[in-house]
């Protein structure tokens, strides 16, 4: 580079007279540190169920969820009747009146999106007020009932669901609250949100608004995370961190708002209410899947979640609800011990003050002669090599990891057991950053490493508060500790200078660590540079204490200061093994077994009209139990198929099976000013689980109505069709359809309808015991189309 190595052991910005007993102390104290912020983002233990009435018991909550999860009950099933009748029984036996919400709701959901088309759906809400003694508003409890098809449900949404049930026994049990407590037990949440959309839209409760807090659950462990909120959350958060054991971060919800996700907090936000949304979301590979058992349920997390939603749900009972509501967000994080909030109104000020601070280091170690500005410019643009790498080599990782075992590929976020192989890329992260500062300390300076890593979390505080303020924290404070501590250091040397940066250590690891912690969970090894990402700001901030972990040459030359330079490499080297052991072991534990099968997906599809049945699976590629049924390259159906929209998948010829395609019964026709009119019935001729139709292009539909309910027209399917709906849990007698097209234009309507199960049809050979299904709304999908011309 043209700068003449300098002497590393004078240049950094501690400097103990005694460097190995600074390291141990250093070292031993942010290993303290680390625990306690780790143990900060953990589930309590299960409460047993002899707990005292007035407190959340998982263990009496986990009854509930045994009984709710003994197989899938997707909506409109016998099984969801099932569920349902126990839902209101127990409520009952609690001596409340829970009142069943019987109607059609219209709402977008996850197979309408892709096919272009609007979701609608006969949903079964079961809702029950508990009043209040002077009520000021009303807040919403809601979980919801129904499965995804080929789950069980256990923990999505049966923790949620039995977490509820055992509230309202806690409440019920215990003095009447201020506040009015509404229990919101939806249907149909899986298929379309459509039970949430329709208490929002249509019962007289939710008129008002209120604050509402939903319960879910992404997974099997883990703490319970608040992780979405209504803007304008400061006062409620405030309200939330005297929770018992609040986990959550400002950031998550910056995060969730750029992922296509959705639960049943949506609906009620978009209606103007306020709250929370908390879930669970680690062991993430039994979500939408059979394994989504009880028995897969940490009860831990179940009371996690349990006991904050009482706990809050009792503050807000007792609560002014409408001085809660606030004019902006707070920001917020788990500390040991609690939750830090401050208004968000704090964040551009704090990100500034971070960059100043960062300058004043740098400015002081220059003067003070630690560094010169070229190694500063130096440090700071190299500070982007550990930035870029770790998270690539995270994701290469991953890549590799799912070419040793394929089944990966249709784990979109986690294998079942994947501790080790986070530890993998924690260690892989650590060996870049070693080798990096390993390679670069004695030319660069280890000031100027240390300035430039902080400079880069200062900028990154700053981008962060332009384009998500919620997260800005996240770089900002551990930027301004570390260069407040840093200046101090330089100003106090010997022992004061290592504790001084210790501090600052400190400050990025409560900040930091935790969130390394959630986001590996929250995006999965899918997604595991984020996690290499955080784990790197973290070890950059903490360099000063990297630092100490390198032996001095003390001045020497020769044989001394050679055998220094090989020391310096021997964090570079355990780290390398470490990651290489982890991710080993990982392999060696994380096997698929008839307790963790390797997800497949596999459809059928028979189209009447021809005759000729296809299989059809979503997998990236086909893996080689699939590969009996499909082959060759990915390709849209959206032609015959217009319910599954654009989407590319593999096919396959099958047998064709003897079942009955929907029934098209017309019932009026008429034309008036250039229009046409037509009223049809279209019934399922078998049980199903949704009922599809769509509109070739040419028709322009100007209006629709379906089941009595208007329903969007602007969507289309693409291809060969326009206008569409899918319809969940249609009722026996089906549905009417009302249509207005232009006059003397073709009229075809592709009606299909589809059912749960592959193991009654022709051709269809069980899977081997070590062979799942994948958690997918269309996993194991019979559909049957047909084409109508009216």
């Amino acid at each position: 580079m043209g700068v003449p190595p300098i002497e590393a052991a004078s240049r950094a910005l501690a400097r103990p007279t005694h460097r190995v007993s600074a390291a141990l102390l250093a070292v031993l104290l942010l290993l303290m540190v680390a625990v306690a912020a780790e143990r900060s983002v953990q589930p309590p233990g299960a409460r047993a169920v002899n707990a005292p009435a007035a407190e959340f018991s998982a263990g009496r909550a986990f009854q509930h969820v045994q009984a709710i999860g003994t197989g899938p009950h997707v909506a409109g099933s016998a099984p969801a009747d099932a569920v349902r009748e126990r839902l209101l029984t127990t409520l009952r036996g609690l001596g409340l009146a829970p009142e069943v919400q019987d109607t059609v709701s219209v709402q977008g959901g996850e197979l309408s999106a892709s096919a272009g088309g609007t979701g609608l759906a006969r949903v079964r809400n079961v809702v029950t007020l508990l009043p209040g003694t002077a009520s000021t508003g009303r807040i919403f409890l809601v979980a919801h009932y129904d499965s995804a098809q080929v789950s069980p449900g256990g923990n999505d949404d049966g923790a949620g669901t039995g977490a509820i049930l055992e509230i309202a026994r806690a409440l019920a049990a215990g003095p009447r609250l201020r506040n009015d407590v509404v229990l919101v037990l939806t249907d149909a949440e899986e298929a379309c949100l459509c039970g949430a959309k329709a208490f929002v839209d249509q019962h007289p409760l939710a008129r008002a608004g209120g604050v509402v807090l939903n319960l879910e659950a992404r997974g099997s462990t883990g703490p319970a995370i608040m992780f979405e909120t209504a803007t304008d959350n400061a006062g409620l958060t405030r309200v939330y961190a005297r929770t018992p054991r609040p986990v959550g971060t400002s950031f998550a919800v910056e995060v969730y708002r750029l992922l296509p996700n959705d639960t049943d907090f949506t609906p009620f936000l978009d209606a103007g209410f306020t709250g929370f949304n908390s879930a669970y979301i680690d062991g993430s590979a039994v979500y939408h899947a059979p394994t989504d058992t009880p028995a897969a349920m940490d009860q831990g997390s179940l009371q996690h979640l349990g006991a904050n939603t009482l706990a809050l749900t009792r503050e807000l009972g007792r609560r002014e609800l409408p001085a809660l509501r606030s004019d902006g967000d707070a920001v917020y994080f788990p500390v040991p011990g609690g939750l830090a909030v401050y208004p968000g109104t704090l964040t551009w000020p704090l990100a500034g003050l971070a960059l100043l601070a960062v300058l004043a280091l740098a400015w002081l170690s220059r003067r003070r002669g630690l560094t010169t500005g070229g190694r500063l410019a130096g440090g700071f643009g190299l500070a982007l090599v550990p930035l870029i790498a770790a998270p690539v080599a995270a994701q290469i990782l991953w890549a590799i990891l799912k070419l040793i075992r394929p089944g990966y590929a249709a784990q979109l976020i986690d294998p079942y057991r994947p501790f080790w192989y986070r530890l993998a890329i924690l260690a892989l992260t650590a060996t870049i950053v070693f080798a990096w500062y390993a390679l670069l300390r004695r030319r660069m300076s280890p000031a100027a490493l240390a300035v430039g890593g902080l400079g880069w979390l200062a900028v990154l505080g700053l981008v962060l508060a332009a384009f998500a303020p919620g997260g800005s924290y996240l770089a900002a404070l551990p930027a301004l500790a570390g260069a407040l501590t840093g200046i101090v250091a330089v100003l106090w040397r010997g022992w004061w200078s290592v504790l001084a940066v210790t501090v600052g250590a400190a400050v990025a690891v409560v900040v930091l660590l935790p969130t390394v912690v959630m986001f590996f969970p929250a995006l999965g090894l899918a997604i595991g540079a984020a996690s290499a990402l955080f784990a790197t700001l973290l070890a950059l901030a903490v360099l000063p204490i990297v630092d100490l972990l390198h032996p001095e040459a003390g001045g020497q030359r020769g044989l001394v200061a050679l055998r220094a330079r090989r020391l310096g490499g021997l964090p570079t080297l355990v780290a390398t093994l470490t990651a290489v052991a982890c991710a080993a072991t990982g392999l060696a534990v994380d096997r698929f077994d008839p307790a963790h099968p390797s997800p497949t997906h596999l459809m059928y599809a028979l189209d009447t009209d021809t005759g000729q049945a296809r299989w059809l699976s979503q997998e990236s590629k086909p893996q080689e139990w699939t590969a009996q049924y499909v082959s060759g390259e990915r390709a849209p159906v959206l032609d015959t198929l217009p319910a599954f929209g654009p989407a590319e998948v593999f096919s396959g010829p099958a047998q064709p099976a003897g079942l009955p395609a929907p029934k098209l019964t017309p019932s009026a026709d008429t034309t008036t000013g250039g229009l046409r009119t037509v009223t049809f019935r279209l019934t399922p001729q078998r049980a199903v689980r949704l009922i599809t139709l769509h509109v070739n292009a040419e028709a322009t539909v100007s209006a629709a109505t379906v089941a009595g309910r208007p329903v969007p027209t602007d969507r289309k399917a693409g291809g060969p069709w326009g206008f569409g709906f899918v319809f969940h849990a249609p009722p026996p007698e089906g549905i009417e359809v009302k249509l207005t097209v232009p006059a003397n234009t073709p009229l075809r309507l592709r009606a299909m309808d589809a059912s749960d199960g592959l193991s009654s049809l022709p051709g269809f050979r069980p899977r081997p015991t070590d062979v799942g299904v994948v958690g997918s709304h269309s996993s194991e999908m019979a559909a049957v189309a047909h084409t109508f011309t009216l």
